[in-house]
C-alpha cells in the first residue's frame, strides 16, 4: 500500500481509553489507512516521521472556543494548533456571528468586539452554511459550530427585551432547525449575555424541542441574569429542567470549583449525579485554571443592552444615565468588579493598561472602579475585555487544580478551553489549556495518560457528532498529535500568556502537517465539520 505519510516507532494512545501500544500509523489522503507494523519495504511515502520515544494521539477537540473572529482574521491559529488542538468548536455561550443578516452582523460584530475581537467587515454570515464557507480550508484547524442563541434571538426579535412568542418564536425555531440542517453540532446559550439572557425557561424548552428532532445537546453557561424568569431561580436547576421537560441532552460549560469552593466536589456534583441517576443525559467540560475571563458587558443589567451599541454608549456618556446604570449593577449576581485585569484594550484606549488590575486603573484615574469601567468602554467603543486575577493563596489554587483533575477522571467530562485569543494579555488558557492538563497536571496527580487523552478526543467527538474523529483507527480522519509525554508542558502564564507550549513536535490535521518541529507550517488543512 502506498502512503502519503508514515509515522514510525511511536506509542499510540488511540483515544478510546485503551492502554498505549507500540504501532506505526500510515496515512493516505486525509485518512488513517493503517495502524500496526508497517514494513520498511512498504511503498515509499511522501513523508516519514520518526516518532521513536514519542506518543501519538488523536487531535485534541476544544469544545468551548471563542476563536470565531480570531480564526477569520488569522486562520493559522497557532495558539490552538501548537497545543495539539485539531478541532475548535466555536460559538459557545451562544456568542457568535451567524446566522445574521448583514445589518445584524454589523451590530453584533461590534457588540461582541470585547470578547471576540473584530471579525472582518462585510462577511456573509447569513446562515450556518454561509459561515462554514468562511472557515473551510481557510484555517489550519477543523471548525465546528454550535447554533448560537444570541444570533437566533437577534434575528427573531432584535436587541430587545421581549418574550419570544407566536411569530417571533416560530422564526427562532425555524432558524435553529435550518442551523442543524446545515451542520450545527448543538444549541449553545450563555445566560450572562445578551440578547439571550432576556429568555425564560419556556423559551429554552421551545428551542430544545427543535434540537430534539436532531438529537443535538444544549451547551449552557448557567444563568446569573434575570433569575426571576427561570425555573428554580436559574443555574443548575433550570438547565436540568429544560433537559428533563424536553427529553434532550445537556452539556454544562466550564463546570468546576473556584477558589471560594475549592475542595467541595461532592456539593458541586450532587445535583448532576442526582439528575443522571434519574435518566437525564448530561456531560460537562472544564479547563485547568482557577479563574475565568469575559468582557465588561456581563456586569451590567438587561436594560443597558437594548437597542444597539450606540444606545449603550449613549448611556455610558450621559452622566445621569451612567450614575443610574452603576447603581443598578447590583441587580445581577455576576462576579465582583474587584480583582479583575484588563486583557484587551482596543483602538482608542491606552493599551498600556492591558495587564492592569481594575483597582489600579481606577486609582490612576481617580475614579471608582465602576466609573473606570464605563470610561474604558467609551474610550474603546466597547472593544475591551477582562479576566479575573488568580488567587494569591497558592494552596487554594492547587486545590482547584486537583479538583479539576478529579472531575476529569469522570467518564462524562471533556475539555473546553474557553479560549479568548484577543488582546495583549489574554487568559493563558488560550495558549496552554490542553497541554497544561495532559502535561504538568497529569504528571503531578499521576493520572493515566490514556484516560486524559480519551476525555480530550473520543468524548467530545461522540457527544457532538464529529464524524470519524476522536480516535486512531483505520478509516478515521488523520487528525493526530505527536508529543513527548514527559516533556509536554504549558509555558503560558498569567503574566506572560502569549507563549507557546513545548513537547509537541508534530500535529497533523486531515493528513497534513500543520506543526512540524514545534513550528507552524502555514498549511490551511482545516475542514468545516462535522
Amino acid at each position: 500500500m502506498a502512503f502519503d505519510v508514515i509515522i514510525r516507532g511511536g506509542t499510540v494512545v488511540d483515544g478510546t481509553g485503551a492502554s498505549p501500544v507500540r504501532a506505526d500509523v500510515g496515512i493516505t489522503g486525509d485518512r488513517i489507512t493503517t495502524v500496526g507494523n508497517i514494513p520498511m519495504s512498504a511503498s515509499e511515502s511522501t513523508k516519514t516521521i520518526d516518532s521513536t520515544g514519542l506518543h501519538i494521539s488523536p487531535g485534541f477537540i476544544d469544545v468551548h472556543s471563542h476563536a470565531d473572529a480570531a480564526l477569520l482574521n488569522d486562520g493559522q491559529h497557532a495558539s490552538g494548533i501548537r497545543q495539539g488542538v485539531t478541532t475548535e468548536i466555536i460559538s459557545p455561550d451562544g456568542l457568535t456571528l451567524a446566522p445574521l443578516s448583514a445589518e445584524n452582523y454589523k451590530l453584533y460584530r461590534w457588540y461582541l468586539s470585547g470578547i471576540l475581537g473584530f471579525a472582518p467587515e462585510g462577511l456573509d454570515m447569513s446562515s450556518i452554511e454561509a459561515s462554514r464557507k468562511n472557515y473551510h480550508l481557510k484555517t489550519a484547524c477543523n471548525v465546528a459550530t454550535f447554533a448560537g442563541h444570541g444570533p437566533i434571538r437577534l434575528e427573531a426579535a432584535g436587541m430587545n427585551d421581549v418574550p419570544l412568542t407566536g411569530k417571533t418564536l416560530k422564526t427562532a425555531q425555524n432558524l435553529l432547525r435550518e442551523s442543524f440542517e446545515q451542520g450545527a453540532v448543538g444549541f449553545a446559550t450563555g445566560l450572562s449575555y445578551y440578547p439571550h439572557s432576556w429568555s425564560d425557561t419556556d423559551e429554552l424548552c421551545a428551542l430544545m424541542e427543535v434540537a430534539k428532532e436532531f438529537d443535538r445537546p444544549m451547551s449552557i453557561h448557567l444563568r446569573n441574569h434575570h433569575k426571576e424568569r427561570a425555573f428554580g431561580d436559574g443555574g443548575v436547576p433550570e438547565a436540568i429542567e429544560v433537559a428533563r421537560r424536553t427529553g434532550t441532552k445537556l452539556h454544562f460549560e466550564h463546570y468546576r470549583t473556584f477558589p471560594k469552593t475549592a475542595g467541595q466536589l461532592d456539593r458541586l456534583m450532587e445535583p448532576i449525579d442526582k439528575a443522571q441517576s434519574e435518566g437525564v443525559d448530561i456531560t460537562l467540560e472544564t479547563y485547568p485554571y482557577p479563574v475565568g475571563s469575559s468582557f465588561p458587558q456581563a456586569f451590567f443589567p438587561g436594560y443597558f443592552h437594548e437597542g444597539s451599541p450606540e444606545h449603550m454608549l449613549n448611556i455610558l456618556t450621559d452622566e445621569g444615565k451612567r450614575t443610574e446604570l452603576i447603581a443598578r449593577m447590583g441587580e445581577i449576581s455576576y462576579t465582583s468588579v474587584k480583582g479583575n485585569v484588563w486583557t484587551h484594550i482596543g483602538e482608542g484606549g491606552n493599551k498600556n493598561f492591558e495587564g492592569w488590575l481594575f483597582e489600579d486603573v481606577a486609582e490612576e484615574w481617580g475614579v471608582s472602579i465602576e466609573e473606570m469601567m464605563c470610561r474604558m468602554m467609551v474610550e474603546t467603543s466597547l472593544a475591551c475585555g477582562m479576566r479575573v486575577a488568580p488567587p494569591g493563596n497558592v494552596q487554594k489554587w492547587r486545590q482547584v487544580e486537583e479538583d479539576i483533575m478529579q472531575l476529569m477522571a469522570r467518564p462524562d467530562y471533556m475539555v473546553g478551553s474557553d479560549s479568548i485569543p484577543v488582546g495583549g494579555m489574554p487568559h493563558p488558557r488560550a495558549y496552554g489549556c490542553f497541554v497544561r492538563m495532559v502535561g504538568r497536571l497529569r504528571r503531578r496527580y499521576n493520572y493515566p495518560l490514556e484516560q486524559v487523552v480519551q476525555r480530550m478526543t473520543q468524548n467530545p467527538a461522540e457527544r457532538f457528532g464529529l464524524t470519524d474523529r476522536g480516535v486512531i483507527k483505520e478509516g478515521k480522519f488523520a487528525d493526530l498529535v505527536i508529543f513527548d509525554e514527559q516533556k509536554i508542558t504549558d509555558r503560558s502564564s498569567f503574566e506572560d500568556p502569549k507563549v507557546h507550549p513545548e513537547g509537541i513536535p508534530y500535529v497533523l490535521i486531515n493528513g497534513r502537517l500543520v506543526v512540524e518541529n514545534e513550528a507552524v507550517t502555514g498549511v490551511m488543512a482545516g475542514y468545516a465539520i462535522p
